[in-house]
């Protein structure tokens, strides 16, 4: 089976190479390399490599960059996807799209099911809520996977910065008034096979289990780094509002993802998010 991995210079598309299925042939993608908006280019690709199945990593997420940059991100988030789902079905390939959970407005007391109303805050969530739809509109069968707070081994995140800060400052302020689910890219990529295995069509959601606000997640990040080593001191990491960090782009408050539907189509359960931290951070602790 070929399969095409756009975006795959980033965290999530250097997981799906790491993570295919030995019978997959991978044609992985840059943005160097195939501009997806490019509707030429990509039908060019499409006619060229004829994949089975096309699975959309690229996006624009610059979150508060978009907010003065908005022509850029729809052309990514929006007609890249539109133009990748168009050709895959005139091709009949199957594709998949990953989405954000920044198509909500985080003002919901549970986590958010995929048929819930979306309220996108500012350019980025806009964008890929508008990506979603050209998706849909262009392949009916298309499957979209939204997730939230996604970390790898490569890459700049959170993880890889809250260990720099640890390292060089005597302490970190993180906000924690915004409550999400941290989500390894090593794991949202088997996630993602094993839903095309099953065949699953549709909008679902992927996210490692539990919940955390970005603090939670700061303070974990320094307890398993100190207890392998990977952090040698303990420095304060002191709470804040969203309100004491100001941003160009307004975050969603409470952005957790209902994933049952996933769950049933892919059978099992995600690991909890600190589960999936310890791995990542055990593997930086192995590769020096």
């Amino acid at each position: 089976m070929k399969v095409l991995i756009t975006g795959a210079g980033g965290q999530l598309g250097r997981a799906l190479q790491a993570s295919a299925p030995a019978h997959v042939d991978v044609v992985a993608l840059d943005r160097q390399a195939l501009d997806i908006a490019d509707e030429a280019a990509v039908v060019a690709l499409f006619d060229e490599t004829e994949p089975d199945l096309i699975i959309n990593a690229a996006a624009y997420t610059a979150v508060d960059r978009a907010e003065s940059d908005s022509a850029e991100a729809y052309r990514i988030n929006a007609q890249g996807p539109g133009a990748l789902a168009a050709a895959a079905a005139v091709q009949r390939t199957r594709f998949i799209h990953v989405s954000t959970d920044f198509v909500f407005d985080g003002s919901s007391g549970a986590p958010y099911a995929p048929d819930h109303p979306t309220a996108p805050l500012g350019v980025y969530g806009a964008s890929k809520l508008a990506g979603e739809q050209a998706v849909l509109a262009a392949h009916p069968q298309a499957l979209i996977v939204r997730t939230a707070w996604v970390y790898g081994i490569t890459g700049n995140n959170f993880v890889r910065t809250m260990l720099r800060l640890m390292a060089e400052r005597d302490e970190v302020r993180v906000v924690a008034d915004q409550i999400g689910t941290p989500t390894y890219a090593a794991g949202l990529a088997q996630a993602l096979w094993t839903l095309d295995a099953a065949s699953a069509t549709g909008v679902h959601h992927w996210t490692d289990s539990g919940a955390a606000s970005w603090y939670d997640f700061a303070v974990a990040i320094q307890e398993e780094a100190l207890a392998i080593g990977l952090l040698v001191r303990k420095v304060p990491v002191l709470p804040i509002a969203t309100s004491d960090y100001p941003t160009p782009a307004a975050r969603p408050s409470y952005s957790v993802l209902d994933k049952r539907s996933a769950i049933a189509l892919a059978g099992g359960s995600a690991p909890h998010w600190r589960v999936h931290l310890r791995d990542m951070l055990g593997v930086i602790k192995a590769n020096g």
